[in-house]
């Protein structure tokens, strides 16, 4: 059974005042960046600007479970409105502000979300139109001040004009850890948006299981990028708040490496996307080195994607050598994330197992998890603490829960972290939950020989091949991904004879590349149809084919220039490719591939 946290307190926002009287001397709980300075907000100030939130929401006479939409993107304002709505019982309904106008039009009227707080014009005028037409919004608020508009700060003078203190403890009083605390919509890789109902018991659970994983602590400093609108960000974050961590959050993706260089993080969370840009854009530096730079640099690259990160076969000589690659190579590496990163939590997608390898070997430990949004989100994880690091592994289930794989390896869960249900979907709920409890994932796997978890695919993505084969196509995309030059792959062939991929290459290694042979680089679109850059790309999937069975090698692919978006309805929010959305709409291009 793994350690768990006792002290965690029943409520999500419990966890404030816990903070102030334990870190209460700590000056930074979050941090945002406003005209390009730093906004700190230490645990007293933040508790009481929520607090005054919580006081200008009651006086609009918001009841308990009422529905709050936060369209917003991550700033310390995001977490202040989400407690402040906890406080008087209300239910959070967090959306991410860059999915298709008729998703927010099902959330918006299917929520009947009675408020809506948003970034800002931009973010508005995408749903001005349904707003107007959703009957249950009475107000709207702008968390930068907008002329014309509510603001929130408007809502906050409002709150201090009204302060009740017994009023606001009273309606604490009756919200329970069994009460939904957040409604997030979420539809996978297909179909309408569901309503996933999360109490403060679920995500609790999580605190309490996963905090012991690792050796975070109140001398961390973190960054965040992720959006909160996702649970998997925002329970990170709670279980900072719980740990006494300070977070900072970055202004955008772009400024990712600037704001670690500035902040110099401990540890953070991510997904396997960016972790991949970072280590393609230190190898392609790496390339432009010249003589002996150059060799030392991919000696030291080979060295450590030999690592073993459970340290049971690396031997005295190897160690040795690892000592030298980091005093020449690695301890410059690690400049790039600040100097002082310790950890990487990845979660959302399969991490490529080599990556885990060579980030172990330069020191900093990279971790995967898995979840699912109904199960708060985490059911397993690779732990620090435990000792229990392997790459191409989940790690250890969380010990509150109960696992089993159904005979037709789908993994099923059960514990107090599955959701409460479907909001207002009884039918997709006992689709989702079976008689004994027991979530059903759609997701296959296996348990190690160390009792690791592992994930093996989909069980609605395995597709079969007209000749009766079966393929796991996230399989060979994580390892074709592999290669420096592919930025993302989809593989198909439902009914097919054979398996093939649509690519979208990493244009930037694409570019070096073409630099080093001399090859003009004109545009993206017309360097797909470049005959030596097709060729370039038959040489690397031959090289991974190698690895396959026959049946899953990928005899044919086409290469597009347009990259895959949460705004294009592509990619979900967690960056996972929506299948049918894709091959919809490159229909014509799957249709060539196989055409006789």
């Amino acid at each position: 059974m793994n350690k768990y946290m006792t002290d965690v307190p029943p409520r999500l926002f419990d966890l404030l005042p816990r903070y102030i009287e334990k870190y209460g001397y700590k000056d930074n709980l979050f941090a945002g960046k406003v005209n390009g300075q730093w906004v700190k907000y230490d645990g007293k100030k933040f508790y009481e600007i929520t607090n005054s939130i919580s006081y200008g929401l009651l006086k609009l006479g918001v009841k308990k479970g009422d529905r709050i939409a936060l369209i917003a993107t991550n700033a310390p304002e995001w977490n202040m409105i989400d407690f402040a709505i906890q406080q008087v019982g209300a239910i959070c309904v967090p959306i991410y502000p860059t999915i298709s106008h008729d998703d927010y039009e099902h959330i918006f009227k299917h929520s009947e979300s009675s408020i809506v707080f948003i970034t800002n014009k931009n973010l508005y005028n995408k749903v001005a139109d349904i707003i107007e037409n959703t009957p249950t919004i009475t107000d709207v608020f702008f968390i930068k001040p907008t002329e014309g508009h509510k603001s929130l700060q408007d809502l906050i003078d409002l709150g201090n004009n009204n302060i009740d203190v017994n009023r606001l403890k009273e309606v604490e009083d009756s919200v329970e850890n069994s009460d939904v605390a957040t409604i997030i919509y979420t539809s996978g890789t297909m179909g309408t948006p569901k309503g996933v109902m999360l109490t403060h018991r679920n995500i609790q659970s999580i605190i309490e299981y996963l905090c012991p994983l690792y050796p975070i602590d109140e001398t961390h400093d973190t960054i965040s990028y992720l959006p909160l609108s996702h649970i998997y960000e925002r329970a990170v974050q709670y279980c900072h708040v719980y740990l006494g961590c300070s977070t900072y959050y970055v202004e955008n993706v772009g400024t990712i490496v600037d704001t670690m260089a500035e902040i110099k993080p401990h540890h953070f969370s991510s997904v396997p996307r960016l972790i991949e840009k970072v280590y393609h854009t230190i190898v392609r530096k790496g390339r432009k080195l010249k003589g002996f730079k150059k060799t030392i640099f991919f000696w030291a690259l080979d060295l450590a994607e030999r690592y073993d990160e459970t340290k049971r076969n690396n031997g005295w000589l190897y160690l040795q050598k690892l000592k030298i690659a980091d005093k020449l190579v690695f301890k410059e590496w690690r400049k790039v994330f600040g100097g002082n990163l310790q950890l990487i939590i990845s979660g959302g997608a399969a991490i490529q197992p080599r990556l885990v390898k060579i980030f172990s070997a330069l020191g900093i430990q990279l971790t995967e998890g898995y979840g699912l949004t109904e199960t708060s989100p985490v059911i397993a994880s690779n732990s620090l603490t435990l000792g229990k690091l392997k790459a191409g592994t989940v790690g250890v289930v969380m010990g509150n829960q109960d696992v089993r794989i159904a005979e037709n390896g789908e993994i099923l869960v059960k514990g107090p972290n599955v959701m409460l249900g479907y909001y207002k979907d009884d039918e997709k709920t006992k689709e989702a939950i079976d008689e004994d409890g027991y979530f059903h994932t759609g997701d296959k796997g296996c348990f190690d020989e160390d009792g690791l978890l592992k994930i093996t695919g989909r069980i609605k993505e395995i597709f079969k091949t007209s000749m009766g084969k079966y393929i796991s196509p996230v399989l060979i995309e994580n390892k074709i991904k592999e290669s420096p030059f592919i930025g993302e792959i989809l593989v198909i062939g439902e009914g097919q004879k054979f398996a093939a991929a649509l690519i979208y290459p990493n244009f930037e290694h694409l570019k070096s590349w073409c630099n080093i042979k001399n090859i003009p680089y004109t545009n993206d679109a017309e360097m797909v149809k470049n005959k030596d850059v097709i060729m370039r790309f038959r040489k690397e999937i031959d090289k991974y084919n190698a690895s396959l069975g026959d049946y899953e090698q990928v005899k044919k692919f086409e290469i597009i220039a347009k990259e895959w978006t949460i705004e294009s309805g592509e990619m979900t929010a967690s960056l996972k490719p929506r299948r049918s959305k894709i091959m919809k709409n490159y229909s014509d291009l799957i249709d060539k591939i196989y055409a006789e």
